[in-house]
């Protein structure tokens, strides 16, 4: 099992009746007309984002927060509308306006929403956390599959399709600078949404693509792209959050709190069941299953957790220079953002495990077709014999990266042969920097390293 191992877990008592809801204020969630005594609650989310399920796809799908909400017996009839948006930006708009109550979104986005929160005077609350990755493996840097760029420096001079303000930003920045390249001067930054830069790659008027979950997963999978550059590289975290109105907070906390209960509903359902968590999730998203299993599975790139965990919050901090440099927001205080007092409420005792857990390193994997379960494998060597003899047979088949431990589709990884070792990576820089370290090793194809393995 990919997931934090506690106790508490995939337990009711870690997702148990709220406590009784507080008096109806004027704020927070909105009364209909003519009845007092129902409330709107109003979600914001990111379907294709997929490591924002917890609080968004998956926990519409499982009606669990409309069940927390119909436990806390107040008399109140409640009625949660979900808003669904292509990013965060449109959702931190409506909460500003005071449309939104509840928003799910990613670290840069999350920094935008506390900074425009702040400027219009209508303060926003980071209250927990949906899916993260450690090192950064949430974004990746793709090129056309029959590109002949091969490491960042050749990046000089090209054209490079991103979305300014989000994490890929960040990650195509900060890549960029230990590159030795000024990502202001030295290429030529389109700011596009993902699917527009999508496209402009593969019309050929983008030469890479820096984008967020899903998208190079899914580019990858549709032979449409392939990788250059592994955000895990900069051993930086990213993740996702879920941000709240402040004043949706203080009027409606156990509201607030129903819906972090019912998340971590969600996250223990998905560590539980994570062939049939991707498979909803596909079903609402239309993003092909073996996709969002790539992030979201037993050993993906994304670990779902909703404690607000102290790497993330320094992470977040660092992410402020980034949007400062483009003039996206000022200062944030980030202190004053994050506000884990609710999470901690909702969670009760399961919450200091959660935020002590660790997740462990990623396994080698492959689904079977018609199979409701994958089957893990202690090398990608045993992943690679397993496949050769079962070519029609398998679904998908995932390796981590051996330097940074992104898991990737074994057949759109860069595999190197190093003696009786096979050993796979995400991009080429990084297998390069494998093979200059160890004589002898050197760059074989897919059918090559399942040749060898049978």
């Amino acid at each position: 099992m990919k997931r934090i191992a506690l106790d508490v877990k995939r337990t009711a008592a870690a997702v148990g009746a709220a406590a009784l809801l507080l008096p109806l204020a004027a704020c927070g969630g909105s009364a209909e007309a003519g009845d007092g005594k129902t409330v709107t609650v109003t979600v914001g989310y990111q379907s294709k984002t997929i490591n924002t399920v917890t609080a968004g796809t998956l926990l519409r799908s499982l009606g669990y927060f409309e069940k927390q909400l119909n436990a806390l017996g107040d008399g109140t009839t409640y009625k949660v509308k979900w808003q669904d948006f292509a990013t965060g930006a449109p959702i931190t708009a409506q909460m500003t306006a005071g449309k939104i109550d509840i928003g799910s979104m990613g670290d840069f986005p999350l920094l935008i929403n506390a900074a425009r929160g702040k400027q219009l005077d209508q303060p926003t609350r980071l209250v927990s956390i949906t899916g993260y990755n450690l090192r950064g493996g949430l974004n990746t840097i793709v090129t056309a599959p029959d590109s002949q760029l091969a490491s960042l420096t050749d990046l000089k001079g090209k054209k490079v399709s991103t979305s300014v303000g989000s994490a890929a930003d960040g990650t195509l920045v900060r890549a960029l600078q230990r590159a030795g390249l000024d990502p202001d001067k030295d290429i030529d930054k389109l700011n596009q949404q993902p699917a527009v830069g999508a496209s402009a790659l593969s019309a050929g008027s983008a030469d890479a693509l820096s984008q967020f979950v899903a998208w190079p997963g899914l580019l990858a999978f549709q032979g449409k792209a392939k990788a250059l550059y592994d955000g895990a590289q900069l051993n930086l975290p990213t993740f996702h959050g879920v941000t709240a109105r402040e004043n949706f907070a203080k009027d409606r906390p156990a509201v607030l709190e129903a819906f972090l209960k019912a998340q971590a509903q969600a996250t223990d359902y998905l560590d539980a069941h994570p062939v049939a968590a991707a498979e909803s999730v596909a079903k609402a998203t239309g993003l092909p299953a073996e996709v969002v299993y790539l992030y979201n599975g037993d050993h993906g790139i994304s670990t779902f957790d909703p404690s607000v965990k102290p790497q993330l919050v320094a992470a977040l901090k660092d992410d402020v220079s980034i949007l400062e440099a483009a003039k996206l927001t000022g200062d944030v205080d980030v202190d004053s953002f994050v506000d884990d007092q609710y999470v901690k409420k909702a969670l009760g005792a399961s919450y200091g495990k959660r935020l002590a857990a660790t997740p462990p390193p990623a396994a080698s994997e492959v689904w079977p077709k018609g199979a409701s379960e994958t089957r893990s494998f202690a090398s990608p060597a045993q992943l690679l014999a397993y496949v050769a003899a079962h070519r029609d047979a398998v679904r998908a088949a995932y390796v981590p990266d051996a330097t940074t431990g992104t898991l990737w589709f074994a057949d759109k990884a860069v595999w190197v042969t190093d003696g009786a070792n096979l050993v796979p990576f995400v991009a080429p820089a990084t297998a390069q920097a494998y093979i200059g370290a160890h004589s002898g090793a050197r760059v074989i194809t897919y059918a090559e390293a399942l040749e060898r393995a049978a």
